[in-house]
C-alpha cells in the first residue's frame, strides 16, 4: 500500500520505489475504473491483479535500467576515459589489419586451400568483426550511453555476443577437424569444400541467433528482479547459460587437444623404437608440426577473446 507523507522528490531518487509506487497507482486507477463503469466485483479485481504483477513495460528506456540495477553512467569524459578509448580502437585497428591479412593471404595461397585453412580463415574473420564490434562499443559507451535507444543498446551487444560466439565456434570445429585428421594419420581432413563451407554457414547462424537472443525475448524488460549488473538490459540467466556454454566448449577443446598431444607422443616414441620406419617417423613429425600450428593459433584467439572480455570488464566501469 502507498504510504501518506512521502515525499515525491524522495521518491525519484530510487527508481525501485518510484516503479512500485506507480504500479499501484496505475492498479487502483484501473480497479476505480472499473467500478465507475459499473462492471461487476469480480472483473475490477482481476484488472487490478494484472496490473499489479505484470511488469512488462517497454516505455522504460536505457538509463532507467542502469539505475534500477544501481549502475553509475558518467556524466562527463575523464583523462583515464580518453587514454582507454585511444589504446582500445589502436589494438582494434591493429586486430581488424592483422585478421585481414591472415584471410588475404588464405584466400590467394592455393597451398591453403584445405578445411584447416579455410576454418582458421573464419576465426580470422571473426576475430575481424570482434574488432569492428568493439570499435562500435568504445564509440557508443561511457557518457554517449546515456543518449543510447534501447534498440542501440541491444545491437551494441549483439555485435559482441555474435563475434565471441562465432570466434569460440570456430576453435571448437578446429579442434574437431585436428582431432579427426591426426587420429587417422592424415595430413589433411577429407572433408569436402561443401562440408566445410556449410559448417562456417551453420557457425554463423548459432553466432547471430545467440547474439539476438537478448533483444528478441531473453531479456529482463519483463522481470526487472533478473536484470544483470554487468549488462542491466541482459537477463542474468541468459549470462549464465552463454557462460556455461562457452565453458563447456573449452572442456571439450582441451579433451580433444589432449587425446591429439598423448597419442601423437606414443607415436613419436614407437617410432623412435624402429630406426627402418623413417617415413613414419616424418609424417608424425609433420602432424606435431600441424598441432603446435593449431594450438598457437588457438592459444592467441584465446588470449585474444579474454583481452576483449578484459576490457569489456573495464568498459562496464564507466557506463557499458
Amino acid at each position: 500500500m502507498i504510504q501518506r507523507g512521502v515525499d515525491p522528490k524522495s521518491t525519484d531518487r530510487n527508481p525501485k520505489t518510484s516503479y512500485f509506487i506507480n504500479r499501484e497507482l496505475t492498479a487502483l486507477l484501473s480497479c476505480r475504473s472499473g467500478l465507475d463503469g459499473g462492471a461487476s466485483r469480480h472483473g475490477p479485481v482481476m484488472a487490478t491483479e494484472s496490473s499489479v504483477w505484470t511488469t512488462c513495460d517497454y516505455s522504460h528506456n536505457v538509463t532507467f535500467f542502469y539505475n534500477w540495477v544501481g549502475k553509475k553512467i558518467s556524466v562527463a569524459w575523464t583523462t583515464q576515459d580518453f587514454v582507454v578509448i585511444g589504446l582500445g580502437l589502436t589494438v582494434c585497428l591493429i586486430v581488424v589489419l592483422a585478421n585481414l591479412l591472415v584471410m588475404v593471404a588464405i584466400s590467394m595461397n592455393h597451398r591453403f586451400h584445405f578445411p584447416i585453412y579455410y576454418l582458421l580463415g573464419n576465426m580470422a574473420a571473426a576475430d575481424l568483426f570482434a574488432g569492428i564490434a568493439y570499435v562500435n562499443l568504445m564509440l557508443h559507451t561511457g557518457p554517449w550511453t546515456r543518449t543510447l535507444s534501447k534498440e542501440q543498446w541491444y545491437i551494441r551487444g549483439a555485435l559482441i555476443d555474435i563475434s565471441l560466439t562465432a570466434s569460440v565456434a570456430n576453435l571448437l570445429a578446429v579442434a574437431v577437424e585436428r582431432h579427426q585428421t591426426i587420429i587417422t594419420v592424415q595430413l589433411h581432413s577429407k572433408m569436402t569444400k561443401r562440408r566445410v563451407v556449410l559448417l562456417i554457414v551453420c557457425i554463423w547462424a548459432v553466432s547471430i541467433v545467440m547474439g539476438l537472443m537478448p533483444s528478441l525475448f531473453w531479456n529482463c524488460e519483463c522481470d526487472l528482479d533478473d536484470c544483470s549488473t554487468v549488462a542491466p538490459l541482459y537477463s542474468r540467466r541468459f549470462l549464465v547459460f552463454w557462460a556455461v556454454l562457452n565453458l563447456l566448449t573449452f572442456f571439450v577443446m582441451a579433451a580433444m587437444y589432449t587425446r591429439i598431444f598423448v597419442y601423437v607422443r606414443y607415436q613419436t616414441r614407437q617410432a623412435s623404437h624402429h630406426s627402418t620406419e623413417m617415413r613414419h617417423k616424418q609424417t608424425v613429425l609433420n602432424l606435431m608440426k600441424t598441432i603446435s600450428m593449431v594450438l598457437g593459433e588457438k592459444l592467441f584467439v584465446c588470449d585474444h577473446c579474454w583481452m576483449i572480455c578484459g576490457s569489456k570488464v573495464k568498459f562496464v566501469q564507466f557506463g557499458f
